[in-house]
């Protein structure tokens, strides 16, 4: 039998630089620090909530504003997601182009020709980032800067929060901390009440709920995804892409997400499903026995929830036994590694993506 313990999580710092935040992040300061009275009244000024407000002098352009990083964020505002945001124009990057160019009838070139640029840009701000004030309540975590990453350990923490406010905050947008680092520098420091340049992802309203056992609409809040998504009326999970397409009963291409899609060990099933129900926030029943690579020290066992889950912040269950399509800790490697089977999306892609289907909903696997 195994016991479980409840280690402390450690709370983030007033404020830390990003350098320190990024992974496992820095213990927290000594008692005789000079700084604490400051950052004792940044916090204090800091919004409660999760909306993070535009700070003074946010809306000057800067040399990381590129081109590549402005399509990435409208892209993303526009539900043909990039996967992460990092102004690199990699796969997931082109074929996020090749989707909006599908769903505004232009020619599919997968590249950011004149007329897709001015389609795409049309009503989207001047510059690809902005400028943000932390909130306090964003900034308090809890964090694990400890958390394992290996299933069999992790059913001793009582959530599988992040590692660190720099991790919370690359989710909230969309991209990855070595992109924040690349627009803030490596001294930024970050806590509550501090400011710091981000990939322009906008706060949504907050989803109104009759019941939210499991805190949804606070997880919604804090990926920087709106609650209200057009309805899909099937969806295609498309092998040879690696892409998932949410179409309109019309047919209209709604939505595009980069997914990972099975490995030669276990293939992606093939064939028509459903969407049996969702699971928000959900917890995890870790089985061994369904993994042919896991550790034979792992035992059966129920994990806890949190981002940093096996299947990150959603469970989407399908007809199929045993298969899904969910979130992951690790959005960087979408569509660069393999799956058990199922269908794996950035926590902000299936949080958006849980939005828009209802028990019923069709799915199609094809090669």
């Amino acid at each position: 039998m195994r016991i479980q313990t409840k280690p402390l999580l450690r709370i983030a710092p007033a404020a830390l630089s990003l350098v320190a935040l990024l992974g496992v992040a820095a213990c927290d300061r000594a008692g005789n620090d000079p700084s604490a009275d400051k950052n004792a009244a940044s916090a204090a000024k800091a919004p409660a909530g999760f909306t993070f407000a535009n700070a003074p002098g946010g809306g000057e352009t800067e040399a990381a504003d590129s081109l590549t990083l402005r399509a990435q964020v409208a892209l993303d505002r526009l539900g043909f997601s990039p996967g992460v945001i990092d102004g690199k124009e990699g796969q997931s990057y082109r074929l996020a182009l090749q989707g909006f160019q599908e769903a505004r009838n232009l020619p599919q070139s997968g590249t950011l020709d004149e007329a897709t640029k001015n389609a795409l840009l049309a009503g989207q701000p001047s510059t690809a980032t902005r400028r943000v004030v932390i909130p306090q309540d964003f900034a308090k975590g809890p964090f694990i800067p400890d958390l394992p990453r290996s299933e069999g350990e992790m059913a001793r923490y009582p959530q599988l929060a992040y590692r660190s406010l720099t991790e919370a905050l690359a989710e909230r947008f969309h991209t990855t901390p070595d992109l924040l680092v690349q627009l803030n520098g490596k001294g930024t420091r970050i806590g509550a009440g501090e400011t710091i340049r981000v990939p322009d992802i906008p706060d949504g309203a907050r989803f109104k709920m009759d019941e939210d056992p499991n805190g949804w609409a606070d997880t919604l809040q804090k990926l920087g995804v709106a609650g209200d998504q057009p309805e899909a009326d099937h969806l295609v999970v498309d092998k040879s892409s690696g892409t998932l397409r949410a179409y309109a009963k019309d047919g209209k291409l709604l939505a595009q997400f980069p997914v990972t899609t099975g490995s030669g060990h276990d293939p992606l099933p093939l064939g028509n499903w459903t969407v049996k129900g969702e699971s928000r926030n959900p917890k995890y029943q870790y089985n061994p026995d369904l993994f042919w690579d896991a550790s034979s020290k792992d035992e059966k066992t129920m994990l806890p929830p949190g981002p940093n889950g096996p299947v990150g912040v959603v469970w989407i269950d399908l007809s199929k036994d045993h298969y899904g399509l969910h979130g992951t800790p690790e959005p960087q490697n979408i569509g660069r590694t393999e799956s058990h089977g199922c269908v794996r999306l950035t926590n902000w892609d299936a949080a958006r993506l849980a939005q828009m289907v209802k028990t019923g909903t069709k799915v199609v696997f094809q090669a």
